[in-house]
Formats: C-alpha cells, sequence, structure tokens
C-alpha cells in the first residue's frame, strides 16, 4: 500500500531539510527519503566538518604566535585525534538537533534509497517514490503532490587520479585523516583547494596548490586573488598556476607523484597524500530521471527561476541543480521552491544577493559584480580600506587585508562588495542586507558603526568609495 504525501523531499541534505521545515509550517505532509544521514554533504563532509578543522588550525597558529600578545606558552602540541573528536561532537549536536526539528514538524524520515518511478498504478503522474532500504525490509512506495530532488553533488575526479583514500583524496576522505601528512599536493586551487591548503599549513604541512587556470580563485574578484596568493606564499605554500595535470602518469615511491605541463614543459610533484579538489559531480544517476521528462544541461537538472523542472509538479534545488554550489543557496532555493507550489508569491532568488564565502586564514567574503565584471557594464567607483586602518584590527592582531566597495557612478547603485581580512565571512553580512535594500555607499556610511570594531571598515569603504574616506 502507497502513502500518501503532499510532498516527499529527495535527499535531506541543508535544501531538502530546510524546504521539509517550511513545507510543514504551510500545514503540508511532508516526507524525506535520504540514503545516510540528515544534513547532507554541508553536514557531515563539507561546510561544518571543515570549519571544524579551521578553527582548530586557527587556534594552533594563534597560539604559536601568542608571544606577539605578551603571552609565552612553552609548546604547542596537536592531538590529531582530538580534533576529530571535536568535529564529530559538533556534527552530532547540529544532527541531533535537526532530527529533534523533523520530530517537531511532523515530517516523516526514511532512511532509505529514493527512486522516482514512471506513471503507474500509483499515481498518473510520475514521480511517485520507491524507498528501498539496506536490510531485507521491502521497498515502500510514497506518492505525492510535489516532489522536490535536493540530491546534491559529490566530489569529482581526474583521469589516472582514482581516489583510493589512502594516497589520492578527495575532501571527503581528507575528513577522516588521522594524523596530519608531512606534505600535501593539492589539485585545484578553487574554494575548496584554498581553505584546505591554508588550513593543512596552518597544521604544519608542507603543501603545493596546482591551479589549472592562470590564478587561484579564479571566479573571485582579482584583488582577492591576489591578495590570497601573496598571503599563502608568505607562509609557506607553493602556488602554481596555469598548471595541467597530466592523465595516467600518477607515480608510488616515497609517497605519491605526478606530472604536469607547465609553460609547454613536463614538471613532476610529488607528495605524502594528494587531495583532488576539482569540482563536484551531480547525484542524478539512478534516481529515477528517466521515468520523466526531466532535462539535464551536463548532468545538472533544468529548471525555471522557481524550481521547477519540466515535470511542473516536480522540482529541485540545491547544488543538483548547478549555479552557486553553496548550502545557504539551496536552503533559499528550497524556501522558495515550497512556498511556489504551495501558491504563494515568491521572487526568484538572484545570483548577485548572494554572500560567496571563502575560509581560509585570513578569511574572504564576496557578494554581486567583480570590479572586472562591472566595468563591463557599468561606470565605476571603488573605495578600498586596508584593515590596517581599523583600530580594532590592530587590537586583534590581524590588520592583513582590506574591504573593497563598487559602486555604479552615475545612479550610485551597489554593485559589489568584497573583503579579505579577519572575520570577513561575518562582516559580509551587512553588505547582503545592503544588496538587498538597494542601498548606496552613503546610505551605508550613514549607518552609524560601533568603535572599535571591525565592522567599521565597511562603513570607511563605502566613505572611500565617494571619496570621502577619513583614516585613510
Amino acid at each position: 500500500m502507497a502513502k500518501n504525501y503532499d510532498l516527499v523531499l529527495l535527499g535531506g541534505g541543508t535544501g531538502g531539510y530546510v524546504a521539509a521545515i517550511r513545507a510543514s509550517q504551510l500545514g503540508l505532509k511532508t516526507a524525506i527519503v535520504e540514503k545516510e544521514a540528515l544534513g547532507g554533504t554541508c553536514l557531515h563532509k563539507g561546510c561544518i566538518p571543515t570549519k571544524a578543522f579551521l578553527r582548530s588550525a586557527e587556534v594552533y597558529d594563534a597560539i604559536k604566535k601568542s608571544t606577539s600578545f605578551g603571552i609565552e606558552v612553552p609548546e604547542a602540541i596537536l592531538h590529531f585525534e582530538k580534533i576529530q573528536e571535536r568535529k564529530r561532537t559538533i556534527i552530532e549536536r547540529l544532527h541531533q538537533g535537526i532530527q529533534q526539528l523533523m520530530k517537531k514538524g511532523a515530517i516523516d524520515v526514511y532512511k532509505g534509497y529514493g527512486r522516482m518511478l514512471g506513471q503507474s498504478i500509483f499515481s498518473p503522474l510520475p514521480g511517485s517514490i520507491s524507498v528501498e532500504f539496506a536490510d531485507d525490509r521491502e521497498n515502500e512506495i510514497l506518492t505525492s503532490k510535489n516532489v522536490i530532488i535536493a540530491t546534491g553533488t559529490r566530489p569529482r575526479s581526474l583521469k589516472g587520479l582514482t581516489i583510493d583514500g589512502e594516497y589520492v583524496l578527495s575532501s571527503d576522505e581528507a575528513l577522516d585523516l588521522q594524523t596530519c601528512p608531512g606534505s600535501v599536493l593539492i589539485i585545484g586551487g578553487g574554494v575548496i583547494g584554498v581553505e584546505w591548503a591554508s588550513m593543512l599549513a596552518d597544521f604544519g604541512a608542507d603543501v603545493t596548490i596546482l591551479e589549472y587556470s592562470d590564478r587561484i580563485i579564479p571566479l573571485e574578484d582579482k584583488t582577492l586573488s591576489a591578495s590570497l596568493s601573496r598571503n599563502l606564499k608568505k607562509r609557506g605554500i607553493k602556488i602554481v598556476t596555469s598548471a595541467n595535470v597530466l592523465p595516467d602518469t600518477l607515480e608510488h615511491s616515497d609517497g605519491i607523484a605526478i606530472r604536469a605541463e607547465i609553460g609547454g614543459e613536463q614538471c613532476t610533484f610529488s607528495a605524502e597524500k594528494i587531495l583532488v579538489s576539482v569540482g563536484r559531480v551531480p547525484n542524478t544517476k539512478d534516481i529515477g530521471l528517466e521515468n520523466t521528462s526531466i532535462e539535464t544541461e551536463r548532468g545538472y537538472i533544468k529548471t525555471n527561476a522557481y524550481g521547477q523542472t519540466k515535470e511542473a509538479h516536480i522540482y529541485a534545488i540545491g547544488d543538483v541543480v548547478g549555479g552557486l554550489q553553496l548550502a545557504h543557496v539551496a536552503s533559499h532555493e528550497g524556501i522558495k521552491a515550497v512556498e511556489h507550489l504551495a501558491g504563494l508569491p515568491v521572487e526568484p532568488l538572484h545570483s548577485d544577493l548572494v554572500p560567496r564565502c571563502i575560509y581560509t586564514h585570513p578569511e574572504i567574503a564576496s557578494i554581486g559584480m567583480t570590479e572586472d565584471q562591472a566595468k563591463e557594464s557599468h561606470a565605476v567607483k571603488v573605495g578600498k580600506v586596508p584593515f590596517a586602518a581599523i583600530g580594532k584590527a590592530l587590537v586583534y592582531g590581524e590588520s592583513e587585508g582590506f574591504a573593497k566597495v563598487i559602486a555604479d557612478k552615475t545612479t550610485n547603485d551597489l554593485l559589489g562588495v568584497h573583503i579579505f581580512g579577519p572575520h570577513a565571512t561575518d562582516l559580509i553580512g551587512e553588505a547582503s542586507i545592503a544588496k538587498l535594500l538597494d542601498a548606496t555607499p552613503w546610505e551605508i556610511s550613514e549607518a552609524i558603526h560601533a568603535h572599535p570594531t571591525l565592522s567599521e571598515i565597511i562603513g570607511e569603504a563605502a566613505l572611500a568609495a565617494d571619496g570621502r574616506a577619513i583614516h585613510i
């Protein structure tokens, strides 16, 4: 006998469980099908565990530099097993919280593998979900008025670099390291790659980044890329750009080695471990797409601005649709998809309102256009202020970096904000609100920023955009 719902979510990651909660709030009978643990990649293999590692690395580095604060510590000793234990404790606490939210919302959770069925005796429309369990229970069939696909992505590999979990790792396997390797070769200088590089360097590893593009974090503003590159190199991290890793050149000796073509020449790079960080692949295989008219592009599910697929009652959200693959994007897409299928008025999510965060040390955060992008279609004015001009940054002992505000010279529209420095990922919240409310640099500067705080740099950068900076 099939079980009937108003909404079934295929995937219980950040996008899926948030969408389920919103559906429950709207009175929809809701179920989630998740083959692993609620919270998905973000909670168990991504955002939360990596940030727990990064925080431990930051504390370890701060202790080693404590003499600059007048505090002498005889020796900082790294206990990697305790770092792992702390990570697991944080994950479990958050996981329990999500489970409680499911109970609070009366949301049914099926731990199993879900596949969409075509038209059948259960439903005249495709999209009923067959749930396959790991034990010997029979499959359950869930019928629903609406379905949201939120199956996420998995790490991409490179030809000739099979992820073996011992020598060649993705970020998934790296999170299970029991000791810090002496040396790591990171393939890919995007967000995940530079975060791991920063973290491992703070832990004491010898790190090399190989990046195919001509600069690391190539999708971000060039000033952010250049500043981060200088910082990482200063900390002993080797960065090789325009590096084309050659397939099938993996060699084992004392550790592991790979060859890459750089400027027409082949070079060999070796380390104890290789971390492959070259993007992610959508989880669309074997979920029953072939039983529907849903279309894909490069493996990602095609949707309209509200998350609807070609099957109007089936939506897709989060990483599986491509675009900005960020947990907070998945959550907002999930909420908007639920409200749309419930018949509420919905404003589509606009990518220029999405903050982007990189948790290196110092951090990077940005929203809106890069300076080069803005100049393609606008006459721009730019305000840039260093953290060295901010008293709290000096007190904090973290004065490297800057904040940059980009605006249209004619209309004063805020086009982009970019921050490199302490707590950048927290500071970007003000810029996010400013973008949402269509604030101008003048309006940002008129907001009173408490002194001494790091947030003063946003007001100063806004003043600088209008040629009115006070402290530079």
